[in-house]
């Protein structure tokens, strides 16, 4: 394993703790603004050691209403990479006062023709941090290299490439964890409170979770899908 890198005063409030994913799929009907500040706060009050939003707007407004480390991101679009994509995106997120810009840190094209390092060199002169949304254990790697303050497994089994599961790729947590000398954070399918405890004995430095607190309508259409039906 390589030396530890330096810690952050973000690294450090979020280590061993969890991370609240307070997001919304377009035409959800907790889309709004002022319902994701809510979830956030209901997320603070619950014990969660930082939120992670979606979309300049929403996190301006997070940011004003919770005081936590904050991991902002902009999706736009479905397919490819959709998360925080161009520098610009990257600059917006960290303007609306998230502490921790994500990105998509994956071997795909970007829609400019930029690249993750041009992400990373324009976040941290703006101030802010980054963390890679990897879905591979080369990719984690390489995002380290080009500069990521955290990597992430939030798009392991949603990339080509990349095992589909049902559960969280613990075994890239464990793999990128004993490599990497930053941070690595375990994000994906993290369902249950004992797989989120998991997750941290595997090796991970925090824990987001997203869809099995914030996400109602997911959830009730699971119990949905379960029951027989006549």
């Amino acid at each position: 394993m390589n030396d530890p890198a330096p810690s952050s005063p973000v690294a450090d409030l979020l280590s061993a703790r969890l991370i609240v994913s307070c997001q919304a799929p377009p035409g959800d009907p907790l889309r709004d603004t002022g319902t994701l500040v809510r979830l956030a706060r209901a997320a603070a009050a619950g014990g969660a050691a930082g939120i992670r939003a979606n979309e300049p707007e929403v996190i301006a407004a997070i940011s004003a209403a919770v005081d936590l480390p904050l991991i902002g991101l902009w999706k736009d679009g479905d397919t490819g990479v959709y998360i925080t994509p161009t520098v610009r995106h990257a600059l917006a997120v960290a303007e609306a006062g998230a502490h921790v810009v994500a990105a998509d840190a994956t071997a795909r094209p970007r829609p400019d023709g930029g690249t993750f390092a041009d992400i990373v060199a324009a976040v941290h002169a703006a101030g802010a941090l980054v963390m890679a949304d990897v879905a591979t254990f080369d990719e984690g790697v390489a995002a380290a290299a080009a500069g990521a303050d955290f990597v992430s497994t939030t798009l392991s089994g949603y990339v080509p490439g990349s095992p589909r599961q049902d559960g969280p790729d613990l075994d890239l947590v464990c793999a990128l964890s004993a490599t990497l000398a930053v941070p690595v954070v375990a994000e994906g399918r993290v369902s249950t409170p004992e797989e989120a405890a998991l997750a941290l004995a595997r090796g991970a430095h925090s824990v987001v979770v997203g869809t099995a607190i914030t996400a109602p309508t997911a959830l009730t259409s699971r119990f949905v899908t379960a029951l027989p039906r006549t």
